[in-house]
């Protein structure tokens, strides 16, 4: 991990908000830490969110005992903002971050920021998520990660496993790139920036962590939550308008190349698409029949095709119509969920007609009358999905070619 060029290789920026506690303990451990077991250039630094106990005090004291120590202080509070004022005037090559407690084994740091020293990943994460991860925690933070985490996936289609843990590098430059794109500056400030980073083919490198869970934790879940679902609708949506140049830093930072897929012929289109629906009919229908009883005929068809309609164009538009990368996900997605709406309209009606007839159908009786809807709601979905949400412009046929054709010397 010793870096060939000169000048700080690492720098660890530890947010604090009235910390007295464990801010000397903790600083003092990672320190030594560092002294024994990182080989290269480092330094920490602590970034005050407007402590109003003894936290600054503990701090200044800190970073004039030892020189690779420093302290930064901001009036207001918020993770993101630390994030954003340390890494900003960092001259380290890479930039990292940990939470003060200090949960996540520090065994784990080197192989984090190794693929960042040596260039062969531009972000790295600890991951409590993955199979070797060792976590201990209550069961109900438990359920919350896991579930954020999954909804994150699925309706953001990402691929890293777990966008909280407090423990993360990124490289000085791709952070320079992104930054000025992040709009919060609270506890989503992480997500957003993985969220951009997948987006512009960056590569993130997940490891797994020993972590133990802090009894003392001050983070307000109720409104963490509502915070990070606000937030993905909002990057979603200025990832469909294209406020954030996803594709300008894919050309410039990018691991992979922009070669559009080939698509499946008509036939296996149909085939592929019957076997998604197949999949999909078996989740609406055991999601319907786990929510009916408690929320009603009319609001479990709506959760039930809800929850299976991202899903399902996620998996349609990798697998039917053979379509992956960025572009275009975002549009696609809101395309998908307006011939849900469709779907889900059709669906509702044939309800509201059984009911009328019936008006003390059974859940049986209900659900044979929506596999019938979902039948021909099914073949209209295939046919939207086909010459609208997944068409395949001229335009963009004829930039493919180009952009595939070799580039003739003029000089030849």
């Amino acid at each position: 991990m010793t870096p060939s060029y000169g000048g700080l290789a690492l720098e660890i920026v530890v947010p604090v908000f009235n910390e007295e506690a464990v801010l000397e303990k903790s600083i003092l451990r990672l320190a030594e830490y560092l002294t024994l077991e990182m080989h290269s250039t480092w330094k920490i630094t602590i970034a005050d969110n407007a402590s109003t106990d003894r936290t600054p005090v503990i701090a200044a004291r800190l970073s004039e005992e030892f020189s690779n120590v420093s302290y930064r202080r901001l009036e207001v509070k918020g993770r993101g903002y630390a994030l954003r004022d340390a890494w900003g005037a960092s001259e380290a090559k890479v930039l990292a971050y940990l939470d003060v407690d200090l949960s996540t084994d520090l065994a784990a740091l080197p192989p984090l920021v190794a693929p960042l020293l040596t260039g062969h990943s531009d972000i790295s994460i600890g991951t409590r998520l993955g199979q070797n991860s060792r976590v201990s925690r209550g069961p109900k933070r438990e359920f919350i990660s896991r579930s954020y985490n999954f909804l994150l996936r699925r309706t953001m289609q990402v691929r890293f496993s777990d966008a909280q843990c407090g423990f993360k590098a990124i490289r000085a430059d791709v952070a320079q790139r992104l930054l000025p794109y992040i709009e919060d500056n609270g506890w989503f400030f992480d997500t957003e920036l993985l969220i951009i980073a997948e987006r512009s083919g960056l590569r993130i490198h997940e490891i797994p962590v020993d972590w133990i869970d802090d009894p003392d934790s001050r983070v307000n879940i109720k409104q963490t939550a509502y915070d990070d679902v606000r937030g993905m609708v909002r990057v979603a949506g200025a990832l469909v308008k294209g406020s954030i140049p996803v594709q300008a830093i894919y050309a410039e930072l990018g691991r992979r190349p922009i070669v559009a897929p080939a698509r499946p012929s008509f036939f296996g289109q149909v085939i592929r698409f019957g076997l998604v629906g197949a999949v999909s009919t078996l989740a609406f229908a055991l999601l319907y029949l786990v929510l009916q009883g408690a929320f009603g005929a009319q609001e479990a068809n709506f959760l039930a095709l809800l929850m299976t309609a991202v899903g399902n164009t996620a998996a349609n538009r990798r697998f039917t119509f053979g379509i992956s990368g960025p572009v275009k996900l975002f549009t696609q997605q809101f395309q998908g969920l307006v011939v849900f709406l469709l779907a889900w309209s059709m669906t509702a009606s044939s309800l509201l007609v059984l009911h009328s007839v019936n008006l003390d159908a059974a859940p049986s009786t209900e659900l044979l009358t929506l596999t019938a809807a979902n039948v021909v709601a099914t073949l209209m979905r295939f046919v939207l999905l086909r010459i609208w949400v997944f068409r395949v412009h001229r335009s963009d046929k004829h930039s493919t070619v180009v952009a595939l054709q070799p580039v003739s010397d003029p000089a030849l």
